[in-house]
């Protein structure tokens, strides 16, 4: 069954019985042909044995029972024996055993070689075939080795071997994407050590400055006390940023595993809005969380606190005094839908794609403090925890970010 399971086996047992059939065929045939012959051989005998018997004067009717006889008496074989024929005597020694013999040499001898030859060069392309196969296979397993996955192991067909083939394949396609996924972390480390270097180097050069003024005037506490003050912004700028990058790190190379719960929505926008509801009342905006109080949320509420968190704080930076920030929710039997809406300045169009990119900061963030880093966090573990993250702006008039994610029916 295994030779039967590969194509080019079953061709070539296809062949050996095409050849098989050929040879009965051909040895049915030769065997009437040898029938003739021999039916020949002895009718020309049988022949000149009566012609010759008729002239010695034996009358018809003793040669027609003759003839007809198929018994042998010890008259008639001590005869045979006198002349030298027994059941013993070498054929080559009969002419008629001998005739016959050359005959059927000369049609066996051909054939015999033929079949032979025929036989030889179905197995001869045969193997040539499975030769080449395994060739062209090796050659491309060689190209795999190289990092070259363009042309792919032939497919296709039945067997054991195209199974090796396929199973190959698959290796094949593991190790491109193992390639792949190395070679994306290392363009990923490559932007994130340029990111932080760019984003570095202003807070760094500020620190310095700060240093130099302080040593200039050691003398004069109220300089001191300024630029004390400017360097600890700068230093608390930059481990915000650091802390930043690093979640997003872990976010973006699968390092964090979110340990899932059923949470209250609304205990959760509680936690989110916390710290920032002081600032919101501060600056004279006004923080509004409304949704059913029963709905709940499978998440990771520490990571997805943040989230909104980060999304609250956006609203904050990007709306004027007596504006409003809105935080609401809604459940439906398939979703749920997370809004935070604010009445700001807006994005403009040309900046609304941009928004959730890392340190992308439009044309409206240039008088706002931040590093750019907020949203694209909120997104990561938004859709790190299988939901969706989107944003709709009108300039002048508001943005609105909505999560949804997937209820359980």
């Amino acid at each position: 069954m295994y030779l039967l399971s590969e194509k080019s086996s079953r061709r070539h047992a296809l062949f050996l019985c095409s050849v098989s059939l050929l040879v009965i065929l051909l040895s049915v045939l030769y065997s009437f042909f040898l029938g003739c012959q021999t039916r020949d051989l002895f009718y020309a005998r049988e022949s000149a044995l009566v012609s010759s018997l008729l002239e010695e004067g034996i009358s018809s009717s003793a040669l027609a029972s003759a003839l007809k006889n198929t018994s042998a008496t010890e008259e008639g074989i001590s005869f045979l024996q006198a002349a030298g024929r027994t059941d013993q005597t070498s054929p080559w020694l009969l002419a008629s055993s001998r005739s016959m013999f050359l005959r059927s040499l000369t049609v066996l001898l051909p054939a015999g070689l033929f079949f032979i030859l025929l036989i030889f060069f179905g197995f001869r392309f045969f193997w040539r075939r499975q030769e080449q196969l395994c060739l062209q296979a090796s050659r491309i397993i060689s190209r795999y080795a190289d990092g070259d996955f363009t042309i792919r192991l032939p497919r296709g067909e039945t067997g054991k071997l195209y199974q090796l083939f396929r199973s190959a394949d698959c290796l094949a396609t593991a190790f491109q994407a193992r390639i792949e996924s190395e070679h994306q972390s290392k363009e990923f480390l490559k932007d994130m050590i340029s990111d932080i270097s760019h984003q570095l180097k202003t807070p760094l050069a500020a620190l310095r400055l700060y240093m130099d003024i302080m040593a200039e005037e050691p003398d004069n506490p109220e300089t001191v006390r300024r630029f004390t003050d400017r360097s600890l912004q700068s230093i608390d700028r930059m481990e915000s940023l650091i802390l930043s990058l690093l979640k997003i790190t872990r976010l973006d190379t699968g390092s964090i595993t979110f340990e899932l719960h059923s949470y209250p929505v609304e205990e959760l926008m509680q936690k989110s809005s916390k710290d920032l509801s002081i600032r919101a009342e501060q600056e004279g905006k006004h923080l509004i969380l409304e949704g059913d109080p029963t709905d709940t949320l499978t998440c990771d509420a520490d990571w997805l606190t943040e989230a909104f968190g980060n999304l609250i704080k956006n609203a904050l930076d990007h709306t004027d005094t007596g504006g409003t920030i809105r935080v609401s929710w809604k459940k439906s039997p398939a979703i749920l839908r997370i809004l935070v809406a604010d009445n700001g300045c807006g994005i403009p169009p040309e900046d609304i794609h941009h928004v959730f990119k890392r340190f992308y900061r439009g044309k409206q963030d240039r008088h706002t403090q931040g590093i750019g880093l907020g949203l694209p966090l909120a997104k990561s573990v938004i859709e790190g925890q299988g939901g969706t993250l989107s944003v709709q702006s009108i300039p002048g008039k508001g943005t609105t970010f909505t999560a949804s994610f997937l209820t359980e029916m």
